[in-house]
């Protein structure tokens, strides 16, 4: 039985120079659709063709090619969060909230790929 309970989503979490831009791109490439973009968050997502599976474009002026990070969604983060720290998992730092939209913790695998928790909070 896992440690904690994962929802059956999935955000593959990518850094990009333009958000609008790219979206285009995975738009035309891809055929994905723009779910939203929140400029303020600094962030887009997209639905791609696999269900419950989306891209989240994270904007940054310099970019690493190669970081993604899966995003797995999580009904009550911060119980999970509590469990896996009680299990030695390795976090990075604090839970990030904003508030109306997501809570996220980033946390690490034992080779240290960055893996990351999503809580919604936008009532959806």
């Amino acid at each position: 039985m896992a440690l904690v309970t994962l929802d059956e989503t999935i955000t593959i979490a990518m850094s990009v120079k333009d958000r609008h831009v790219s979206a285009k791109w995975y738009e035309s490439m891809l055929g994905f659709e723009t779910i939203y973009h929140a400029d303020d968050a600094g962030w887009s997502e997209l639905q791609t063709k696999t269900v419950g599976v989306t891209i989240g474009l994270g904007e940054h002026t310099k970019p690493v090619p190669g970081n993604c990070v899966p995003v797995f969604g999580i009904a009550d983060l911060d119980t999970a969060r509590q469990k896996l720290e009680q299990a030695n998992v390795k976090f990075d730092g604090e839970t990030d909230v904003i508030e109306g939209m997501v809570k996220t913790a980033t946390f690490y695998d034992p080779d240290d790929n960055a893996l990351m928790l999503a809580q919604d909070l936008t009532g959806a």
